[in-house]
């Protein structure tokens, strides 16, 4: 999943790896210096979209790997991560920082022809602002929440949608309640056309045909959606009409194949690439450097895998995101418990054996790239089974019937059951040796079978008391460090539903005005509750895998982001 929840800027050095073939290969690459026009390229992903293609609505990477290529935002970022023109060819703020003004291109059509205009950015934004929003399975309300009059409009109790207001055609101003830190992140959620979800009520949107089939998804970025065999093949078509200019190639194919199938794909040139959000394995990493024609990049991640604590269920039947209507999951609700389950996972096992050294133990949430990263002062969490066993025994969890698993301070029967989806091959491999490291210091682990992406997602987002622990992995943000969106209380991606005060205190201070202006200031913040969050622990946060591309050398003009493989596509071609 990927987009801030899916970053002050900072400049950081990024190790690039770029494994080419031998001398002949590489003489041949550049036998076209000149861009030329057609061809189709083909990638690979190892899972099946969910099949949301709404920005507003969509949640997971495999969605993004369609929405990178048809939708857009005011602003991007460049390789520095600096926030760069994009539908917005020009910004200012005020004096104080409560008013962003931006000027849109004036040449931009959405791909069924008609023009973008400041309509669709207030409508974008007032549609994620909207009551039942949340209900309706919205998850982006961290782009909206410091808008002037938000807690007003998103509760109905006005309909005067304030936050964003249409100056003219093409320039538009966001309004906060108060001095923005972050004001530029927040003004850079994709844009949703409001002709085409002007008349389909929040509640219909996410499953109305303009949210889900080709053809009738709606952007204006370097390609179309147009064809799809769901769970199988997804097909984009070049936009000629491009604001940018027409891209030089006419089509790009995603393909969903296994990942043990992917490797031999791209080495029989059935496939151009393989990029987010898993890569190629690190396993292969040798291997597929070792093809001639193929380009390796290799990059720190800008994610992580975790194993999230389920500390909170919401009642049944409700949707709504409430900590005060939250029932406590009594099986984790002892913080030593939880932070015995975090010495007792071999985490550098994982890397060792897993990815082959490829990735590196994190002990923080927040991204080690950006400056609010503190890797020394939370908890490390090395592996210690013995500090494991003695933290459990403290809480009172003993093995008094003599079978090997420990029972809670009742003397009841105690299970854990452990989830995870379908599709990442090293986390499903994961997933059994983690079981046997909480094993062997006595917790009983109801291990369950892994469920297709879409499922658990759904299941997740609704998890019941059959869930206790849940792999996962995240693609964050890169326009600002701030966690908000996926770790407080109302978060909608918070789905363990950790409800710490503290914490959430602790962010808000993060961004509070005037002092957030100052970077060390927010970094004393964010170092504080990263110390929080190692503590409390909503979840064991297991490594953060480097991220290997590779890309056939007929393809031109690749420039991966420090966050991303897809940039500037239309630039992209291919040797005919």
């Amino acid at each position: 999943m990927k987009k801030r929840w899916l970053l002050l800027v900072v400049v950081f050095a990024l190790s690039i790896l770029a494994a080419c073939g031998g001398d002949e290969e590489s003489s041949s690459e550049n036998k076209n210096t000149e861009p030329q026009k057609g061809g189709t390229l083909t990638g690979a992903m190892d899972t099946a979209p969910t099949g949301q293609f709404n920005p507003i609505f969509y949640q997971e990477a495999y969605e993004a790997n369609i929405l990178d290529f048809t939708h857009e935002g005011l602003v991007s970022q460049n390789n520095k991560l600096e926030f760069i023109p994009n539908l917005a060819k020009d910004w200012e703020f005020n004096a104080d920082h409560t008013e962003l003004t931006f000027h849109l291109q004036e040449n931009v059509k959405w791909h069924d022809g008609e023009p973008f205009t400041a309509d669709d950015v207030v409508f974008t934004y007032k549609m994620i602002s909207s009551p039942g929003y949340v209900e309706a399975g919205g998850v982006r309300t961290d782009y909206v929440e410091r808008l002037l009059g938000y807690e007003e409009f998103s509760t109905g109790k006005t309909k005067e949608f304030k936050g964003v207001e249409k100056i003219d055609d093409h320039t538009v101003k966001f309004r906060f309640s108060e001095p923005n830190v972050i004001a530029l992140s927040d003004a850079s959620f994709p844009i949703i056309p409001e002709h085409v979800f002007k008349d389909i009520p929040i509640d219909k949107m996410p499953s109305a045909p303009e949210s889900k089939e080709p053809g009738k998804v709606i952007g204006t970025g370097p390609f179309k959606f147009t064809e799809m065999v769901e769970g199988e093949q997804y097909v984009l078509e070049k936009n000629p009409d491009y604001w940018q200019g027409e891209p030089y190639l006419d089509k790009i194919v995603w393909k969903v194949m296994d990942q043990s199938v992917i490797l031999g794909a791209l080495k029989n040139k059935e496939i151009d690439f393989v990029a987010d959000p898993n890569g190629v394995p690190a396993a292969d990493f040798q291997l597929v450097s070792e093809m001639k024609h193929v380009k390796v990049i290799e990059q720190q991640d800008f994610g992580y895998q975790i194993m999230g604590f389920i500390h909170n269920y919401r009642k049944p039947g409700d949707k709504s995101i409430n900590p005060d209507n939250w029932i406590p999951n009594e099986k984790l609700k002892d913080q030593k418990v939880r932070q015995a389950i975090a010495y007792a996972v071999n985490r550098q096992g994982l890397i060792d054996g897993l990815l082959h050294g490829k990735g590196s133990v994190i002990n923080s949430p927040i991204a080690p790239q950006f400056f609010a990263y503190d890797g020394e002062k939370p908890n490390q969490y090395p592996y210690d089974p013995e500090k494991a066993k003695q933290l459990l025994d403290e809480a009172g969890y003993k093995d008094v019937d003599g079978d090997g698993f420990r029972e809670d301070p009742n003397g009841n029967k105690w299970v854990l059951s452990l989830h995870y989806p379908s599709g990442n091959q090293i986390r499903e491999r994961s997933a059994p040796i983690i079981e046997k490291d909480l094993e062997k210091v006595g917790i009983n682990i109801d291990l369950k079978q892994p469920m297709e992406m879409s499922a658990y997602v759904d299941a997740l987002t609704n998890a019941d008391e059959d869930w206790d622990l849940y792999l996962l992995g995240w693609s964050l943000s890169s326009t600002d460090p701030d966690p908000t969106g996926l770790w407080s209380a109302r978060a909608a991606y918070n789905f363990g539903r950790w409800n710490n005060p503290e914490a959430d205190q602790l962010l808000k201070d993060a961004l509070k005005p005037p002092e957030a202006f100052e970077q060390d200031y927010r970094k004393q913040i964010y170092s504080d509750w990263q110390v929080k969050f190692q503590e409390d622990l909503p979840a064991l946060l297991l490594y953060a895998q480097n991220k290997i591309y590779a890309f056939n050398k007929r393809l031109h003009n690749v420039d991966p982001l420090p966050y991303a493989f897809i940039n500037d596509p239309h630039k992209w071609w291919v040797d005919q």
